[in-house]
């Protein structure tokens, strides 16, 4: 892909330091976000801007284990190394932190971050089907927003939540669009090029001005696929990752499949498809509708979690995939447990090829990894 079509998506995370800087010094709050359950909407509803948090790199985890057990989850490693360790920019400006209660590492982890910055804790139900689960949710999500009307000194009105509902909206529009680009066979864009883009599009700090970009990147691509420009060919074998969060920093899977000669065409996991599948329903009462919606996330956390196997169902057929790669992290049990299930079903639903991943930050088993993924794509070949 030519490098310079990617060119503004490389350079956002860079430049966004300096514009939050910025906005912070007109009067700007910043929330720091950790999971795809904290509803952005409420954040910009109050007026503040949020910023991701989640570490996707291996360099800070060695501070984290100073502290953090050294068989934990890498992610939750990385997220509180940033933190403790000061190196984090976005960490430093935000004025308080939104957190979630997804698995017990994270929430004891919030327990030692809140010593760093003001932190609300969003406290999930266990499931998510029936009227008690999104009663529950309903008083977390509110408590919310009552806390950051005290922290920012703001009231946070339905107009202002209906203006974020519909931002975020347009948003995760933009974003489906160009993930349903590589639906397009053989894709235009690398799954390397599209997790670059997805990831670092999350720190510009102007939401409309990145669905501008984003369109512009989708309508070039579907014009390179018109033209037959594509790293790839028809016998490239397409690969769904599914499973835990990944990003720049923490790719390496994405990264030795397609130098394997596949290409990852879908990501279904939090900072993929998964976020972008649902909308929020614009004609509700904005802070039910904002519930209702972050309730029905397709997270391991959650069990049942039939709904996270259904999406991969459809992901399938829609992305016209040969195999799917399931991706966990070393301790993250619920994705790590629910592997086993979720291969059952697909087995019976699909039978595709399906090949689990369990791994950390770490170069440590990038030759192993390559032998494994290398006989996968040989054997969907």
């Amino acid at each position: 892909m030519d490098k310079d079509l990617l060119g503004e998506f490389e350079d956002m995370r860079t430049n966004s330091v300096s514009s939050l800087s910025k906005a912070k010094e007109n009067g700007k709050k910043v929330a720091g976000m950790y999971c795809l359950y904290s509803p952005t909407e409420i954040v910009l509803a109050a007026g503040a801007i949020p910023i991701p948090l989640c570490g996707t790199s291996q360099v800070p985890i060695s501070v984290a284990e100073k502290v953090l057990p050294r068989n934990l989850c890498p992610l939750i490693k990385s997220s509180y190394g940033f933190a403790a360790s000061g190196t984090c920019p976005y960490f430093n400006l935000s004025d308080i932190l939104i957190a979630e209660t997804t698995c017990d590492g994270k929430k004891k982890m919030y327990e030692l971050l809140s010593r760093f910055k003001p932190l609300h804790l969003l406290q999930l139900p266990q499931k998510q089907e029936g009227e008690e689960a999104l009663r529950y949710w309903y008083g977390e999500v509110n408590e919310m927003k009552e806390r950051l009307e005290i922290e920012f000194g703001v009231t946070i009105t339905d107009q202002a939540l209906r203006d974020a509902i519909q931002l975020t909206n347009e948003e995760k529009r933009s974003l489906k669009a160009l993930q349903d680009v590589s639906k397009l066979k053989p894709s235009p864009i690398s799954g390397m090029g599209l997790l670059m883009v997805l990831y670092n599009r999350g720190f510009c700090t102007d939401k409309k001005e990145v669905v501008q970009i984003v369109d512009r990147l989708t309508s070039e691509l579907i014009e390179m696929h018109k033209q037959g420009v594509t790293p790839f060919n028809q016998k490239t074998p397409r690969i769904l990752l599914t499973g835990v969060p990944v990003g720049v920093g923490s790719h390496k899977v994405v990264q030795i499949i397609e130098e394997c000669g596949g290409n990852v065409v879908c990501f279904e996991s939090c900072g993929g498809y998964k976020a972008v599948y649902d909308q929020v329903d614009e004609h509700k009462e904005p802070l039910l509708a904002i519930a209702e919606k972050y309730l029905r996330t397709p997270c391991s956390c959650m069990s049942p979690n039939s709904s996270r196997f259904e999406l991969v169902e459809e992901l399938v057929d829609e992305f016209k995939v040969d195999g799917i790669v399931d991706l966990t992290w070393q301790g993250c049990h619920t994705y790590n447990i629910e592997s086993y299930s979720l291969k059952q079903y697909l087995q019976e639903k699909k039978r595709r090829p399906f090949l689990q991943i369990e791994t950390d930050y770490s170069e440590s088993d990038v030759e192993q990894l390559k032998v494994r993924i290398e006989a996968f794509l040989e054997m969907i070949s």
